[in-house]
């Protein structure tokens, strides 16, 4: 039985870790494609290879901007090589941003006080495939061909960004 002295410590701590996941953010990422995907995300989730009908889940903390994108044409051997679109300085888990062309999936998961997040598809680092994304709250964005109406084309171009509220979570696509 547990002593009266470590029951509020670990009450504390449950009710910490609760308060510390409360708005964090679940992304399923799924290729749709004929082919492999090797999807990459930064600061959080780093890369993974997606064979067709594949899905891979990433749990990103609250506070944190970041994107997704995905790698086509890709060829490694223990965790390095090359891709032909959206490579990382040749590793499969991506610590950096991808190379041109890479279509994005941008977002921003709001933090403490904040009731929102927010997201977008850029095509402003070029396409290379088509991708969808959306929040459990929000509008779906599409992307299926360069200069789509749903993704930035520039930087500047800020009613391509969308919010959801604060706990949503979120689907991104390859192929549609």
């Amino acid at each position: 039985m547990a002593s009266t002295t470590s029951m509020p410590s670990v009450l504390f701590l449950l009710l910490a870790a609760f308060a510390a996941s409360a708005s964090a953010a679940t992304f399923t990422i799924k290729n749709n494609c004929g082919y492999t995907v090797w999807p990459a995300g930064i600061p959080v989730g780093g890369g993974t290879q997606l064979n067709s009908g594949q899905t891979w889940t990433v749990n990103v903390p609250a506070g944190t901007s970041g994107r997704f994108w995905g790698r086509t044409g890709c060829s490694f051997s223990g965790g390095s090589g090359h891709c032909d679109s959206g490579d990382c300085a040749g590793k499969l888990s991506c610590t950096v941003s991808g190379q041109t062309p890479a279509t994005l999936a941008e977002y921003t998961i709001g933090g403490t006080g904040n009731p929102q997040d927010y997201y977008d598809i850029s095509c402003v680092d070029g396409y290379n495939q088509p991708m969808s994304f959306s929040c459990s709250t929000g509008v779906a964005l599409s992307c299926t061909y360069a200069k789509c109406p749903d993704a930035y084309q520039y930087s500047t171009d800020d009613t391509k960004t969308h919010a959801c509220s604060a706990n949503s979570n979120y689907q991104i696509t390859f192929c549609p």
